[in-house]
């Protein structure tokens, strides 16, 4: 988070590209732990429209899945959405996460990211297709709250 945007807009910056190296390390080991529904509509999405970058559709779908696991009882008694946003130096995180979401739409945007898959040329005509596709996907499973296919419309739309 404290460097995502120096890289981005410098990239000559060996600092920040070293810092960014060593967070998708850490990401790379935290793949143990499973995607959830972040990489099951990515992958599945992806699957329906190979030209979408997935990295993209990741950071696209990251603020619907943050509010839809907030809810969940390991998210609530681990208290991971305060942890997070301790980490990202938010000032506070609510319970239903947010503030955490509205953090990372903004940090999105600064990045020069798309508004949402609208903007990417996604239809909701395509929903049923990634829907299915996200509930057959093997990260659908780690997610740690079960996800419904309204559960997954839901946050396909809020992410349009």
């Amino acid at each position: 988070w404290a460097h995502i945007e120096r890289a981005t807009t410098n990239g000559a910056d060996r600092d920040a590209r070293w810092a960014m190296m060593s967070a998708s390390m850490q990401g790379a080991m935290a793949f143990q732990k499973g995607l959830g529904c972040v990489h099951s509509l990515s992958h599945s999405l992806g699957g329906v429209n190979p030209k979408l970058h997935h990295g993209t559709l990741n950071a696209m779908f990251l603020p619907a899945v943050v509010l839809f696991n907030a809810s969940s009882a390991s998210i609530q008694k681990e208290h991971r959405l305060q942890r997070m946003a301790q980490a990202i130096g938010l000032a506070g995180c609510d319970a239903e996460g947010q503030a955490l979401a509205d953090a990372i739409r903004a940090l999105n945007a600064r990045l020069g990211l798309p508004a949402g898959l609208a903007e990417m040329g996604v239809e909701s005509a395509w929903f049923d297709r990634i829907i299915q596709g996200a509930l057959a996907d093997h990260c659908h499973k780690t997610n740690p709250r079960p996800a419904s296919i309204e559960d997954y419309a839901a946050m396909l739309e809020t992410s349009m």
